[in-house]
């Protein structure tokens, strides 16, 4: 089978990021940072070829995704399982309001969110998936911070903090996945 070469994009800028809100599952709409940011992932893209457009199925990743898929004449194929961590409870909350609210915040549980082992497990297969869909091609996935981090892990790749619009490249094959940057 031919290797998919798989493009990982977190999703532009939002009110929400600035503020350090957590967003989860929370649609928010991509700000005027994000909206121009996903403009000039565009143009870096300009010279990449790209077979196939997915994306997470929330706003902020789907104005992403539509701008490269536009240019292409390419459709964005949304899927849930591409989503950010569901935070539960926790989302719409700053950092320091999380952390004065849920104490157990700093040790763990994460009270009512989806663990990082099912984050991580949900968004790998979604990947694999994409892969086995795109032998040989080169597509594009637009997600979030968390399944971009969880992905990486993965591929024993060290990730700090991950930008908005950052691109990440990691090729599928076989179903297995690793990182090729």
């Amino acid at each position: 089978m031919n290797e998919t070469t798989i493009l990982l994009v977190r999703h532009g800028q939002t009110d929400w990021n600035l503020e350090r809100r957590v967003q989860g599952h929370s649609d928010r709409p991509l700000n005027e940072t994000g909206l121009a940011q996903a403009a000039a992932l565009v143009e870096e893209l300009a010279g990449d070829r790209i077979d196939a457009v997915y994306s997470s199925d929330l706003a902020r990743a789907l104005d992403t995704a539509r701008g490269v898929a536009a240019a292409r004449g390419l459709r964005v194929q949304p899927l849930a399982e591409l989503r950010e961590k569901d935070f539960g409870t926790w989302e719409g909350h700053t950092d320091s309001e999380i952390r004065t609210r849920f104490p157990q915040a700093l040790t763990g549980p994460w009270g009512d969110a989806e663990t990082s082992e099912q984050l991580a497990e949900r968004v790998l297969e979604a990947l694999r998936g994409i892969a086995a869909e795109n032998p040989g091609g080169q597509v594009l996935v637009v997600t979030h911070g968390g399944p971009l981090r969880a992905v990486l892990r993965h591929c024993d790749v060290e990730a700090g903090p991950i930008l908005n619009c950052h691109v990440a490249r990691i090729v599928g094959r076989d179903g297995t996945l690793r990182s090729v940057d």
